[in-house]
């Protein structure tokens, strides 16, 4: 997926390009960086806040297509910026597609192993 590359590369504006104005993101409330975030600057403002705590690199294993959703299930590796500790915890993001374009990502991870890296 695309998307990933642009992540990769930290190349915002390919991101922007490649989802819907209205994208809408949902992580859980217990992850640092988690909340609902809505529209470009509400995207923008979840990588931010994400890259505040870890610098990560996402890996993908498998793509569900599920009609007009991509399930991506694979791993986020990297490092707790604020206590140095390697993390390598399994995710599943859910991608609803529309219009050729993502307008709602649902990242998932193994949260009590993420919790443990951030203490």
């Amino acid at each position: 997926m695309n998307l990933y590359k642009a992540f990769e590369k930290r190349d915002v504006l390919a991101i922007m390009q490649l989802v819907h104005l209205d994208i809408a993101v949902s992580q859980t409330e217990v992850l640092p960086w988690g909340g609902t975030y809505k529209g470009l600057d509400g995207l923008k403002k979840f990588f931010d806040k994400l890259l505040l705590f870890v610098d990560s690199e996402v890996t993908m294993d498998e793509y569900i297509d599920a009609g007009d959703r991509v399930v991506a299930i694979g791993r986020t590796k990297g490092t707790v910026l604020a206590n140095k500790k390697p993390f390598d915890v399994r995710v599943a993001h859910v991608w609803t597609i529309k219009d050729g374009k993502a307008n709602k990502f649902e990242p998932s991870i193994d949260t009590p192993t993420m919790l443990e890296a951030l203490k």
